[in-house]
């Protein structure tokens, strides 16, 4: 499944709840940026119709949305096209940029030591 960064967005706020209304998705986006509340609403309807999204019960004319889908199945994806559009599907260049180009913090080298032998003794 494809979602636009809007889309995304969306989901993320979902996601962060558990379960949210339209409104409630519209307060907790016009926090990051100014859109109108039918703008969300539409990102709302696509993503229904993509079936992310469920309807799971309503108060009188406000529905409230839960999501069909997890964070992983949209994140392995999402990151293999990035690696494939952005580091022509090099894996060892998008690790090298991580270590070269960010601020790692000890806890953050200790944490990739950790998963890197971790990886290591499930292959050996």
């Amino acid at each position: 499944m494809r979602l636009s960064e809007f889309e995304l967005e969306v989901m993320q706020c979902i996601w962060s709840k558990g379960e949210s209304t339209a409104p409630e998705l519209h307060k907790m986006i016009i926090e990051k940026k100014q859109v109108t509340y039918s703008t969300v609403k539409t990102i709302i309807d696509r993503l229904e119709d993509k079936e992310a999204i469920k309807r799971i019960k309503s108060y009188g004319r406000t529905i409230v949305y839960s999501s069909l889908i997890s964070e992983d199945e949209i994140r392995k994806p999402m990151l293999s096209r990035f690696i494939k559009n952005v580091f022509s599907g090099n894996s060892k260049t998008l690790l090298n940029h991580i270590v070269e180009e960010s601020e790692l913090s000890k806890s953050d080298i200790e944490y990739l030591e950790l998963l890197l032998k971790q990886r290591k003794e499930n292959n050996d």
